[in-house]
């Protein structure tokens, strides 16, 4: 047997040809087939790892993974597996790690160095569990809310879902793939996911190849630019193909024209769904033919894959060619990241570098920045005369709720009894610990459940099991906690009520139609209103709800998404002004669920330009937030008055802290292309800072804009920068109140 391939001396390039040419078909189908180890008894893992010669497993961890790669290194190459894990926002599958704020939260921070870190700490806790890839970040744009993975998201924006997936994908990957704490990155979900109709988790998505490459491929493209090793395939169809059988977004837009070199790697059993759920294929043979031909290179969890491909190969409906290349990319990857010199990232788990003290302090750091502050009728910081406050809500001491998806609560199997590992800061224990400091008390009350009560038959077997038992989530007495509640409340000097939804209202299978409050919170709500009291809302939720009553009748309104284990205690320092609030919305909140969408970069021409019974603008939009500041902004000034389409233009501005506390402000940038070959968006988010700004100072504000960045895709679905007059915004948030207005033509 030649071994060159075993030479670390040698090129990834050299090593991957040498390989190749020494495996047979079977041991080549094997390297293309996933399996998850959660989905199989043991004795059949083992036969993947050993006489299947699988590529890769997933969900399998510790000394299941050890044993899995010790039959791998007995097989007749010894091809190490990759081990993959949903390490979403944290390696939040292994109980005991870090688990930071979720996507869109972190998003709230616009501190893309922040959400590199919280990469570069994820994958030193996978790692220390000796696992290789994450299947993470997630850079769907989260424009529809009823759907139900918006939690995953990083917003609505195509520009800042690439700024903050490039940084975590530079996080998670570091300087080298062969470093003992880097992970292989995961860019997903190929492609316009989220854009289903009506928000209807993978299904039928009614838009066309030029809105693809318009809105929904930039992220990937920065994703490519940022070297992300793999890629996902999602579950939908785009122009009635479904992505993993699209020859022309996965070989054409994604191989050839960005010129990814990674592999990419299709979603939970994507080709068996071919022929079942989506029925355009009449059998697994024809699924698996479609999904090489598309250019998938790994198969997720269709185990029947291996037999159907070797069957099709040998009739010859599979040319040999497609299958070399896709072996060589996922072997070029084991390669570059040393796998064979080192088959998993730690030979023994480091159970120190889970939840370490570095790694806490960054994730309340994170925290702090993320939470939003939405209102506010004078009442917070909160005063040194407050001496009784009263926390109130269902959401107030639930760690579920705010942890969100994506955790050992949930993953891969749902385990809602399991005693949650410390240390964590519920929105009730942040607001008493910090109290205790100041010398305030503080009652709780449950307030009431976090959902109506509804026909559980509307759950999944395992959540129906869930909610029957559990009071506090459907099945308590309402209008004895809401008595209790809004009568203690009465005595306090200000109330905390803790608010929203929870986790069997978001992720896969929860759509939803309706984003409201539930009737009994908005009960609850309107009870400690009529005490009289001063009322702060604090929403712990996993999407934007429909809260225009809350709008108009609370004192102050927090978001803080699902902010992970410290939302709590940075909730708590924004409450007592110990944190001056510096976090922005990436995602705008609707009035009400028929007026979606609201997102902020809206096409212009509609006739009457709104609903006839909604207002104009969305409740909340995109980049806003409030601080204890005031910023005052000057005029903005060009770098160039006329450009061409190789040139940086640099906007400039003034930017004043007219307050008393210091703090941040993020400065935004906005263009709009003033008259163009094709409809294009009437703001188009492209630059920001988030600074430091001291209480009475002024700091000049420098971002810089690249020309080549202005594009549309013209009728032959190229991207170009069509020349004329080009609008230049600069503000706080997307408002066009908020906003001030400077020109650049492009000639």
């Amino acid at each position: 047997m030649d071994i060159q391939y075993k030479n670390p001396a040698l090129s990834a390039e050299e090593r991957t040809e040498n390989l190749l040419a020494q495996m047979t078909l079977e041991e080549k189908i094997g390297q293309m087939t996933q399996v998850a180890f959660s989905t199989v008894p043991k004795d059949e893992a083992e036969m993947w790892a050993g006489t299947k010669f699988a590529g890769s497993f997933l969900h399998v961890l510790g000394d299941d993974a050890r044993h899995l790669q010790d039959l791998a290194m007995q097989t007749r190459l010894q091809i190490p597996l990759i081990f993959g894990i949903d390490a979403i926002h944290g390696h939040g599958l292994h109980k005991g790690a870090t688990i930071f704020p979720t996507q869109l939260a972190a998003a709230c921070s616009f501190n893309a160095d922040l959400v590199e870190q919280m990469g570069r700490a994820t994958a030193k806790e996978v790692a220390a569990d000796g696992l290789h890839w994450t299947f993470s970040p997630v850079l769907c744009n989260g424009r529809d809310l009823r759907w139900g993975r918006i939690n995953e998201t990083f917003g609505e924006d195509p520009y800042l879902i690439g700024v903050m997936a490039s940084a975590i994908i530079r996080g998670y990957q570091g300087k080298s793939l062969k470093d003992d704490d880097t992970i292989l990155a995961c860019a997903k979900h190929y492609i316009a996911y989220g854009e289903s109709v009506g928000g209807r988790d993978a299904y039928d998505t009614a838009i066309s190849l030029r809105k693809v490459k318009e809105t929904f491929l930039p992220p990937f493209a920065k994703a490519v630019e940022a070297g992300c090793a793999t890629f996902m395939t999602g579950y939908l169809p785009v122009d009635g193909v479904p992505i993993t059988a699209s020859k022309v977004t996965v070989r054409g837009l994604l191989k050839d024209e960005l010129g990814f070199n990674g592999f990419v790697v299709t979603d939970w059993n994507n080709v068996g769904n071919l022929c079942g759920m989506q029925q355009v294929a009449r059998n697994i043979e024809e699924a698996a033919t479609m999904a090489v031909a598309a250019g998938n290179d790994m198969m997720m969890t269709t185990n029947e894959f291996w037999a159907a491909a070797i069957a099709c190969v040998q009739a010859g409906t599979i040319p040999i060619s497609w299958i070399d290349d896709a072996v060589c990319r996922i072997l070029y990857i084991k390669f570059s990241m040393g796998l064979f010199e080192k088959v998993l990232k730690k030979t023994i788990p480091d159970p120190s570098i889970f939840s370490c003290p570095e790694h806490l302090a960054l994730n309340l750091k994170l925290a702090r920045e993320s939470v939003v502050l939405l209102e506010n009728k004078g009442v917070l910081p909160l005063r040194k005369t407050t001496k009784l406050i009263s926390v109130v809500g269902p959401n107030a001491d639930d760690i579920f709720a705010q942890y969100g998806d994506w955790t050992y609560f949930t993953h891969p199997d749902p385990n809602f009894a399991t005693e949650p590992a410390m240390p964590y800061k519920t929105m009730l224990t942040g607001i008493k610990e910090l109290a205790e400091a100041h010398n305030v008390a503080v009652t709780h009350y449950q307030g009431c459940t976090v959902m109506d009560t509804v026909d559980l038959t509307n759950f999944p077997p395992f959540i129906q099991e869930v909610l029957a038992t559990r009071s506090d989530y459907m099945t308590g007495d309402n209008d004895a906690l809401i008595e209790e509640a809004v009568c203690g409340a009465a005595d306090a000097d200000i109330i905390v009520a803790v608010m929203g939804d929870c986790i069997f209202q978001n992720g896969e299978f929860k759509d939803r139609g309706n984003l409201d409050l539930p009737v009994v919170q908005q009960r609850l709500l309107e009870g400690l209103k009529a005490t009289g009291k001063p009322l702060v809302v604090i929403l712990v939720n996993g999407k934007p709800l429909t809260v225009p009553w809350i709008k108009e009748n609370v004192d102050a309104l927090l978001e803080t998404f699902n902010s992970g284990m410290f939302g709590g205690q940075a909730a708590a320092e924004v409450l007592f002004g110990d944190v001056n609030p510096s976090g922005r919305l990436p995602i705008s909140f609707a009035h009400h669920v028929g007026q979606l969408p609201v997102y902020y970069n809206q096409m212009p021409g509609w006739h009457g330009g709104k609903y006839m019974d909604l207002p104009l603008e969305p409740l909340y939009t995109f980049g806003y937030g409030l601080g204890y500041s005031l910023f005052f902004y000057g005029e903005p000034m060009l770098s160039h008055k006329t450009c061409t389409k190789e040139d940086t233009v640099t906007v400039s501005v003034d930017v004043t802290n007219t307050g008393k506390m210091d703090g941040f402000e993020v400065v935004q940038a906005y263009i709009r292309d003033d008259v163009a070959s094709r409809v294009t968006p009437v703001l188009q988010f492209k630059g920001f800072q988030k600074v430091w700004i001291k209480a009475g100072e002024t700091r000049k504000i420098d971002i810089a804009l690249p020309v080549k960045e202005w594009t549309l895709v013209d009728e032959d679905l190229k991207y170009v920068v069509e020349p004329g007059l080009f609008k230049i915004f600069v503000g706080p948030d997307a408002r066009m109140s908020s906003l001030q207005m400077t020109e650049v033509v492009c000639e």
